[in-house]
């Protein structure tokens, strides 16, 4: 692969930013077009993990100066001894069609989400329309009694779950029993298949206290393939819509949204913010101390005629990355209230390093670890705690989308009506509380479906 100039890198940290935000490497061109294949020799891709960590670990100064790959029986062994863990949670390693295939929505398996109700039931969370579930109408809102003729109980682990529903690939079966919302039960088989993912999960335009508020459900920062610059059609879509509307008040709901592209939460923050911050800081990234010529500052370019003086974002610990950099970077510019639950904590990021390296590209192998700390307009770079809500309120999966008594929403629009003086605090739960995105790790964590 030919060496990259400053320019050439600035593009690609631009078009790939925020680790899970990046803009798919669609842009790249494969390194299998340009060089001779090679023999996988374990050795060297471990050598060449190591050495790109070296160079481009966001945490590089925590490394060990020498280290013997031998030791090491496999890539992921290695790069988990090489992670600052006090602060790392997320570095991984994949392919580079696994990981332009999560970020585009190209997803295997059923096309579903879990979660915890106030009464401790499991219920639908959420489905992709497109999917084996979706195709089969499950709905949000179902309760979860049995799979594979087991009770949900006999899934519970120490902290969690482990619902042993088999590799993610066309062909595998599982059995699920519902109780639906009218009390009667159905068990459904339901055998995992490719499909296209969505992000919108719901959009509807709500009057209450007088005003027009829009409610948009985004499960995840996804481009759309194909599109240059690396953009969402569906974003477009939904601003078009609340635009036609003229809404006065925003819901946004990122409640399951884990994060994704970078390039598509710009796009919806350039859709939202007030039209007198067009052309202000809209964040600056911080690489590690070697490669800090090639910080970056990103601005606001205001594209729609919605004007919002405050935006209400729906929030638990599910949701991270790209939504915390939209939370972040709206702040200092409008009025920014969370309800919900507080919010995972990711203030730093990632671009894939194969596009530098030779031996990973040749082998197929995708490292992707922090390497680089994001900051807005007033600074704030610093929340690996998370940011905590103003209107703490319980999920409520056993409530459809668009249900104004799910406890979430109402929060949220009795906000809009009255003010914070009687926006309800409704059912406080436990931080540790087992949730979704628990059972995700790596590039999964960023996209958590079963």
């Amino acid at each position: 692969m030919r060496s990259l100039s400053r320019m050439d890198m600035l593009m690609n940290i631009k078009k790939l930013v925020f680790v899970i935000l990046l803009g798919m490497a669609l842009t790249l061109v494969s390194c299998k077009d340009d060089v001779v294949e090679m023999p996988q020799n374990p050795n060297l891709v471990k050598e060449a993990i190591y050495e790109s960590m070296q160079e481009w670990y966001y945490w590089n100064d925590q490394l060990p100066v020498s280290l013997d790959v031998n030791r090491y029986r496999t890539n992921d062994e290695l790069l988990f001894d090489l992670m600052y863990l006090q602060l790392d949670r997320w570095s991984y390693l994949t392919t580079r069609e696994e990981f332009n295939k999560a970020f585009t929505g190209q997803n295997a398996g059923h096309g579903f989400g879990f979660a915890l109700g106030e009464d401790d039931r499991l219920y639908v969370s959420f489905v992709y329309e497109e999917s084996p579930a979706g195709k089969d109408g499950w709905q949000r809102g179902w309760e979860i009694i049995e799979i594979n003729g087991k009770p949900i109980a006999d899934y519970r682990r120490a902290g969690g779950y482990n619902f042993e529903l088999g590799e993610n690939r066309p062909g595998v079966s599982n059995s699920f029993t519902f109780r639906l919302p009218d009390g009667s039960t159905t068990t459904r088989s339901n055998t995992k298949a490719d499909y296209q993912a969505n992000s919108v999960l719901y959009k509807n335009v709500i009057e209450t206290g007088g005003k027009k508020t829009g409610y948009w459900v985004y499960n995840s920062f996804k481009a759309t393939a194909g599109l240059s610059p690396n953009r969402s059609t569906e974003v477009e879509e939904t601003l078009d819509y609340f635009e036609a509307a003229g809404i006065e008040e925003l819901i946004l709901d990122l409640r399951y949204n884990g994060g994704g592209s970078v390039d598509v939460a710009e796009q919806i923050m350039n859709g939202l913010i007030p039209a007198a911050a067009d052309g202000e800081l809209m964040y600056t990234n911080a690489l590690n101390e070697e490669k800090s010529n090639l910080n970056e500052v990103y601005r606001f370019e205001k594209s729609r005629d919605i004007a919002l003086d405050r935006l209400i974002v729906i929030t638990s610990r599910g949701s991270a990355s790209a939504s915390e950099l939209m939370i972040n970077c709206l702040k200092p510019y409008m009025d920014v209230v969370l309800v919900g639950q507080r919010t995972y904590g990711k203030p730093v990021g990632s671009f894939p390093l194969s596009q530098f390296n030779t031996v990973l590209a040749q082998n197929d192998v995708e490292l992707v670890p922090i390497t680089f700390a994001i900051a807005n307009a007033a600074g704030n770079a610093e929340y690996f705690d998370g940011f905590p809500v103003d209107i703490p309120a319980a999920d409520d999966p056993s409530a459809n989308w668009g249900d104004i008594k799910e406890f979430r929403l109402a929060s949220a629009l009795t906000y809009v009506q009255y003010g914070p003086a009687t926006a309800n605090a409704r059912l406080r739960i436990p931080e540790d509380k087992w949730q979704m995105i628990d059972d995700f790790d790596g590039l999964k964590k960023e996209f958590p479906v079963y």
